[in-house]
């Protein structure tokens, strides 16, 4: 049952259609060793990520210590890798480390210890 007021959008679809054709040959890529020598004439920096030496994984024995907290601080490369370097010298974890720290500031600045 068709309504004769209603137009078919399917009624000139052949006549209508544009003309396609195919789509032009891409063009050759451009030799890896071309892409190097005109990058240098012109001074770009690599793109490519610098490989650094991954930290070799801590043997620390596992044990529970009642610290369930996180504590994320922004701090450049190397006082990171002190920090590391401490707690493997004092075979400690990460938070007994830092807890050892902060009760060495307070004591020096004259606070007292951990209440």
């Amino acid at each position: 049952m068709s309504n004769p007021t209603r137009a078919n959008p399917f009624a000139d679809t052949a006549a209508t259609l544009p003309a396609f054709s195919t789509k032009p040959k891409a063009s050759q890529p451009v030799a890896a060793d071309q892409v190097e020598r005109i990058a240098q004439e012109h001074n770009f920096p690599s793109r490519q990520p610098v490989k650094e030496k991954p930290r070799p994984p801590r043997r620390i024995a596992r044990h529970r210590t009642g610290r369930n907290q996180q504590l994320n601080v922004k701090a450049t490369a190397e006082t990171i890798d002190r920090f590391y370097k401490l707690a493997d010298q004092r075979r400690v974890a990460l938070g007994e480390l830092l807890e050892q720290a902060l009760d060495a500031l307070e004591k020096s600045a004259g606070q007292g210890g951990t209440e």
